[in-house]
């Protein structure tokens, strides 16, 4: 027995909710580990002493307002605004390189560097999904 177009269509809906969710699930953590990293950053500039505080608190600051892209458009995702895709493939693009330089240092960075890669090539694929775009209103309908 056949499914009936509506099913497939329902199904498929719930396919693209669910590559959207895990887009923007993805895209969230990514941001709260730079938020989270440019908090510790920014406590170690303060409590520590650093070669140069000017130095290390623009670093902890600049990370801080870097990790505001991933977050907006992890909401934005979650919310299914168009705008938020190009913001959202921006940072996974930018996480790519990110990732490759952390796996030539090796050790324990290499783990983080797989994760890395391998998140940012999964919330790539769901948001070039054409049913994802669809349903972020981009493209043809």
């Amino acid at each position: 027995m056949t499914q009936t177009e509506t099913e497939v269509s329902r199904h498929t809906g719930t396919r693209t909710r669910r590559a959207l969710t895990a887009a923007a699930v993805v895209t969230g953590l990514e941001g709260v580990v730079v938020a989270v990293f440019g908090v510790v950053s920014l406590v170690m500039s303060v409590t520590g002493h650093p070669d140069d505080m000017m130095q290390a608190t623009t670093l902890a600051v600049t990370v801080l307002a870097l990790s505001v892209l991933p977050l907006a458009a992890a909401r934005g995702l979650w919310l299914r605004r168009r705008w938020s895709r190009g913001p959202s493939m921006i940072v996974q693009l930018l996480a790519l390189p990110v990732a490759w330089q952390m796996a030539q240092n090796g050790g324990g960075l290499l783990a983080a560097a797989l994760v890395l890669a391998l998140a940012a090539v999964v919330v790539l694929g769901c948001l070039v999904n054409p049913k994802a775009t669809q349903a972020l209103g981009i493209g043809p309908r």
